[in-house]
This record gives C-alpha cells, sequence and structure tokens, in this order.
C-alpha cells in the first residue's frame, strides 16, 4: 500500500483554480508555500490533495467533521477536507522531509511535518475514506448546505484543472 505525502502546491496553479472559486486555500508568502497533504489520492479519476493547517489552540477543542480531521487530536493540527483541490502531477512538489535545516524556526517546522507525516500514515484509511464520503455527498448534494457553503466546488474545479493541464506553457 502506497504512503500518503506531504506536498507543496504550485501557488500559479491555486492561483488560477482562485479564479473559478475563491474558497481555494492562499499559499502563505512567497519563501515558504502552505503545504498540502497527500496522497494524490485518488478519487473517482482524478487525484486529490487536502490542505494542512497548523496547530493552533482551537484545533484541541474542535471536534472532526465530515469535511475536518484534527491531527493527533489537534497537537499537530488539521487537515481541511472542504478545502481540497484536484491536481496532477505537474502541480506540485514533494517536500522532502529528511532536509537538514539549521534556522530553530525551519528544524521545528520540519519535526511537525515528520510528525504530520507519520500520523497521517497511521490513519491513512479513515483519511481516504473521509474524502471520498465528503466528495460523493458533494457530488450528489447530499451534503447540508452549511458544509456544502464552506467546500470547494470540486467538479468546477476537476474541469478547470484538466483545462490548465492542457494549456500551452
Amino acid at each position: 500500500m502506497f504512503n500518503l505525502l506531504i506536498v507543496k502546491v504550485d501557488y500559479k496553479y491555486c492561483d488560477y483554480l482562485r479564479k473559478f472559486d475563491y474558497r481555494v486555500s492562499y499559499n502563505k508568502d512567497q519563501k515558504e508555500l502552505r503545504p498540502f497533504v497527500g496522497i494524490l489520492f485518488q478519487i473517482e479519476s482524478m487525484e486529490y490533495f487536502a490542505p494542512l493547517t497548523s496547530p493552533k489552540p482551537k484545533h484541541l477543542k474542535m471536534r472532526n467533521t465530515i469535511d475536518f480531521l484534527r491531527i493527533n487530536n489537534g497537537i499537530w493540527g488539521a487537515i481541511n477536507f472542504n478545502n481540497m483541490i484536484p491536481v496532477t502531477k505537474n502541480n506540485y512538489k514533494i517536500i522532502d522531509l529528511n532536509k537538514k535545516h539549521k534556522a530553530k524556526k525551519d528544524i521545528q517546522y520540519q519535526e511537525l511535518l515528520n510528525n504530520q507525516y507519520v500520523w497521517l500514515n497511521e490513519h491513512k484509511s479513515e483519511i481516504m475514506n473521509k474524502a471520498n464520503k465528503l466528495y460523493q455527498k458533494y457530488k450528489d448534494n447530499k451534503l447540508p448546505k452549511n458544509i456544502k457553503d464552506r467546500c470547494c466546488n470540486y467538479l468546477l474545479l476537476e474541469e478547470s484543472c484538466l483545462k490548465y493541464n492542457t494549456m500551452p506553457v
């Protein structure tokens, strides 16, 4: 069985998708783009990634829902399935979790990513089931309005993804 990967999604691709859906997450500052979690998990015929969010005090109190999953009870952040986006291998780069860093901030961030990576792979079937269930309910129009309203438009983004990845460079 495959492992989930922690990747960086190209900010230009996210900017493109945001033209079609404002809910597509922004990448943080220019230097360190926001990582997205994924195994490139398959939903029907598309690969998908769901953004990670860094740990916040509120995560410790929040509960898991159909579109949100706390990583290690929120200690290591969470996954926002509502903001998952379709990708192809042209749209991301795998983060090297073995890269050596010198700055304390970078070392701490790397440690967080490594902890998330281990936890995510220990819970990969739960993650994939959650992603597939949310997608199916979205597609079948069976989500409560408040949840559907905070989800990306997966079907529109799939069309946009295919167009983006077939455009001439």
